[in-house]
């Protein structure tokens, strides 16, 4: 998943930025409100954590200007503004979570998986495909009910070609989802994992429509 994180605590924004990037997301951070509308505009996210206390644009500000745009992208907002009064301006202002300073990089995770189940329209916290089961909780693979270890690169591919299951990725939208701003990329990344992951699941799990991506299918 692409994050946009917009905090401007140094300690906090390099906490979460690495904690997120070792579950496998892609995490780009910015530290203003300003910043954060230009991220919006030039790079597809799939979940923002913003701050409400920003420098040159108060958060509250761009979340409504965000919704007022009709945009629907996720939002968890992360404030040391604790009243209940500053809840209820967030959520009302179109945020989708709260989550009050200081707090766990594990329940931060696992808000995100939360939000990412609810924006995939799916109550049901393992992702299914046929034999094959993915639990984004517990990071772990199964194919007929047997373990499959994969590195944390390769779970995250995995997922999104899940979560996308019958429709192909091509490898720049699947780049654009595993890697964030600064993330040194090598030009065969992603076909690299794409081998290790036939390797381990068998080559009928991960195909390729030559010129168009790769996909996971429905029902193998």
């Amino acid at each position: 998943m692409r994050i946009l994180l917009v905090e401007d605590d140094a300690m906090i924004g390099a906490s979460v930025q690495r904690g997120l990037r070792q579950d496998g997301h892609a995490v780009d951070w910015v530290r203003d409100g300003v910043a954060a509308e230009l991220a919006l505009r030039d790079t597809p996210f799939e979940l923002m954590l913003l701050d409400l206390g920003l420098p040159r644009r108060d958060g509250i500000e761009v979340l409504n200007r965000l919704r007022a745009e009709k945009n629907p992208l996720p939002v968890l907002v992360l404030t040391a503004r604790d009243s209940v009064s500053d809840r209820v301006r967030g959520l009302d202002a179109g945020a989708d979570d709260y989550l009050v300073k200081p707090f766990d990089l594990d329940e931060l995770a696992a808000r995100v998986r939360a939000l990412a189940r609810r924006q995939r329209a799916q109550a049901e916290p393992l992702i299914t495909r046929g034999r094959l089961v993915l639990d984004p909780a517990a990071h772990s693979v199964s194919l007929d009910g047997e373990p499959i270890r994969l590195s944390a690169r390769e779970f995250a591919l995995l997922q999104t070609l899940m979560d996308a299951a019958g429709r192909p990725l091509s490898r720049t939208q699947l780049e654009e989802r595993l890697y964030g701003w600064g993330e040194e990329v090598e030009s065969n990344a992603i076909e690299v994992h794409i081998h290790a992951l036939r390797r381990k699941l068998g080559a009928e799990w991960v195909r390729n429509l030559r010129g168009v991506g790769y996909y996971v299918p429905e029902s193998p």
